[in-house]
């Protein structure tokens, strides 16, 4: 039982030490010929999200919000590929039973 206890302080530990590595990573993503930027962490939080001023107005509400949703998806994408990259630079994630 106890190191079934070791394993799991063990994985939670290095979970972790995976989660601030990828707060320390950033991607950048673009949409709309650049008039959409967004960066995102590693865990995939937001940093910042930039909208050229021309795409704020009714008539452009539809481009702008297709925009938002392609930028966010690319960045996403991103992300999961850092993620990815650094999990496995660290030998993985050993989880039991899986």
């Amino acid at each position: 039982m106890f190191n079934k206890i070791k394993e799991i302080k063990g994985m939670r530990d290095k979970a972790k030490q995976i989660k601030d590595m990828l707060g320390d990573e950033s991607v950048h993503a673009e949409a709309s010929h650049g008039q959409v930027t967004m960066v995102m962490d590693g865990n995939m939080e937001i940093l910042s999200l930039n909208i050229n001023p021309a795409m704020l107005t009714a008539d452009k509400k539809e481009s702008l919000e297709q925009a938002i949703k392609d930028v966010t998806n690319d960045a996403i994408k991103k992300a999961q590929r850092v993620m990815a990259q650094k999990i496995q630079s660290m030998g993985g994630m050993d989880l039991p039973g899986m």
